[in-house]
């Protein structure tokens, strides 16, 4: 026996539901094109400032509309000379394994402090003395990426100023426990000085995940199946009522 048709209020609710999904994973697909877009600019943006000839680091004056769109990974000079009294050690893990990024305050020839990322050394340098060829003393230009402060810490570790542990270089924190009145709201990832007993700089990972072609496709061909289904029922429903 073939099943009586759907009472036609079960019918309108169904497309309702149906177009309604359709749009749904429609505006998700389209979302995920407009974020392809955007991805594709910040990849090209960022390509072309770290490649691009250094510019002198934003001074004091520009601090407050400091946007990371605008200065993110900007290729940019300082000089001064570093506190070495005042260095921090960050936990990280690089392609050559686990250790810490040293942050050393630059005191700029210009009166204010900069954090610098010096770049990675492994817990066996963490004692000055063992890397005294670094420790570079007098005024001295550093060149490397801009980079925007990252407050808070790590992946389910908190940074604890008290205690001296870092798992993010925030800035804020780091230069209130480091008595920096006068500090840039961002740090500086410095290119690799050549010197071997320096930490290694030029370490910067810049990878964006760009899989949004891929979310795209996947949302439109959903919202196609399920157009594809609710003809087939609809179909199905017609041929029952004309029988």
């Amino acid at each position: 026996m073939t099943a009586p048709p759907r009472p036609l209020w079960k019918l309108a609710a169904f497309c309702v539901l149906a177009v309604a999904g359709i749009a749904g994973l429609g505006a998700l697909g389209k979302w995920q094109v407009e974020r392809l877009a955007w991805k594709r600019s910040l990849i090209e943006r960022v390509e072309s400032r770290i490649h691009a000839p250094p510019i002198d680091a934003p001074g004091p004056q520009r601090w407050p509309a400091l946007q990371a769109s605008d200065v993110e990974y900007l290729r940019v000079r300082l000089r001064g000379h570093y506190r070495h009294d005042r260095e921090t050690f960050v936990q990280a893990v690089t392609v050559l394994g686990g250790g810490y990024w040293l942050l050393t305050p630059l005191h700029t020839v210009d009166g204010y402090d900069v954090l610098i990322n010096r770049g990675f050394i492994p817990p066996a340098q963490r004692d000055a003395a063992t890397r005294a060829a670094g420790q570079i003393d007098g005024e001295t230009e550093v060149i490397g990426l801009l980079r925007m402060s990252e407050p808070g810490g790590g992946f389910l570790r908190t940074n604890d100023s008290n205690a001296d542990r870092w798992y993010s270089r925030d800035v804020g924190a780091i230069a209130a426990a480091r008595g920096l009145s006068n500090a840039a709201p961002y740090f500086v990832d410095a290119e690799d000085t050549g010197i071997a007993a320096a930490p290694r700089g030029n370490l910067t990972v810049i990878a964006f995940t760009n899989n949004h072609l891929q979310y795209a496709i996947t949302w439109f061909v959903l919202a196609l199946m399920l157009a594809g289904a609710t003809v087939l029922v609809l179909r199905h429903e017609w041929r029952q009522r004309t029988r």
